[in-house]
């Protein structure tokens, strides 16, 4: 296009020499100067206005369209389009990605009306939403939506994911064991089939395991915090999220808890504070231990928010000292 355009833009200037230099250059009369730049001045600009109201060209990209700008043209269609229930499913899994859960939670449930609750992806997407806004829903109404979503969709990557999630939370450790099994048939990812493996490992420990031996774990794994921040890290009322992780490995937090921003804090994480049942910390492991203040309020950490980080050793290091001095790019 650019190269058609400087074409275009001599091609023009070719013309408007044909045209203008004979007006200057009148050797019977005076040279009309007035008319020449007039006549390049129509020929330049109405034909460059022509061409835009005329041609087919996508002058305004829509490709460069924000994701929020996407998506709130989706949910004017969606007031056009109030039985397209692809259109809410759309709606619901876009507010999901920007972390609009609330929006995403009305998308899904719109659906779910449209689809007379046969569809399980409204389900799932509507319990997943509720669960990344509270983890704690996975034991209520999200819950609920993902075994409703089994029922109609037993073969459901997502709700079997969720499923057993929601089977460990309850501690039904068999009924996590076979859903997590069942994923790991599906031929999932690299990735995502070490993560699977290491649950079923976990599991199969803990049930094998005496009933004693689990509460004497939980005993003495433990992280001790004081929490601090940094005197230019504004005020307010957003929530404070403190969590573990494995040192040098990715996925979701080991343990995490949420919290009022008032410092200075004292904060201890145990394997209570699993965010999977059975997927914690023990003596021995070495962690990253983050304090992330979340200044939209949602759990997963955006740009802006102010942040500290330690590492620490479970069953050696005591009491520690975490200053939020730090943020997010």
């Amino acid at each position: 296009m650019f190269a058609f355009l400087i074409a275009a833009a001599v091609l023009m200037a070719g013309v408007v020499a044909l045209v203008a230099v004979p007006l200057l250059r009148r050797t019977a009369l005076p040279p009309a100067t007035g008319a020449a730049f007039s006549a390049a001045a129509v020929l330049m600009f109405g034909s460059a206005l022509l061409y835009v109201l005329w041609s087919s060209w996508p002058w305004r990209n829509p490709a460069a369209d924000s994701p929020q700008t996407m998506v709130a043209r989706l949910a004017r269609q969606m007031e056009r389009e109030p039985r397209n229930l692809e259109g809410w499913l759309m709606l619901g899994r876009s507010y999901t990605v920007l972390q609009e859960y609330p929006l995403a939670v009305r998308a899904y449930q719109r659906a779910d009306q449209l689809s007379a609750g046969r569809s399980a992806e409204a389900l799932t997407g509507e319990a997943e939403a509720l669960a990344l806004s509270d983890e704690s829903e996975l034991s209520g109404r999200a819950g609920r939506l993902i075994e409703r979503a089994l029922a109609i969709a037993p073969d459901s990557g997502k709700a079997l994911f969720y499923g057993a999630a929601v089977a460990l939370r309850r501690g039904d450790l068999p009924l996590a064991r076979e859903r997590f099994n069942r994923l790991l048939a599906m031929n999932p990812p690299p990735n995502v089939r070490a993560v699977l493996e290491q649950q079923i490992a976990a599991l199969d420990a803990r049930l094998s395991a005496p009933q004693s031996q689990p509460a004497a774990a939980a005993g003495e794994a433990r992280v001790q915090l004081t929490i601090t921040a940094g005197s230019d890290v504004p005020s307010g009322d957003a929530p404070l999220f403190v969590f573990v992780r494995q040192a040098g490995a990715g996925g979701p937090p080991l343990a995490a808890k949420r919290l009022a921003s008032r410092f200075p804090q004292s904060v201890t994480l145990t394997p209570a504070d699993a965010m999977i049942p059975g997927r914690s910390f023990a003596p021995g492991q070495r962690l990253e231990v983050v304090a992330r203040i979340a200044r939209s309020g949602n759990p997963v950490g955006a740009s802006g928010d102010p942040f500290g980080q330690i590492s620490y050793e479970v069953g050696k290091d005591g009491l520690r000292d975490l200053r939020i001095d730090r943020v997010t790019p």
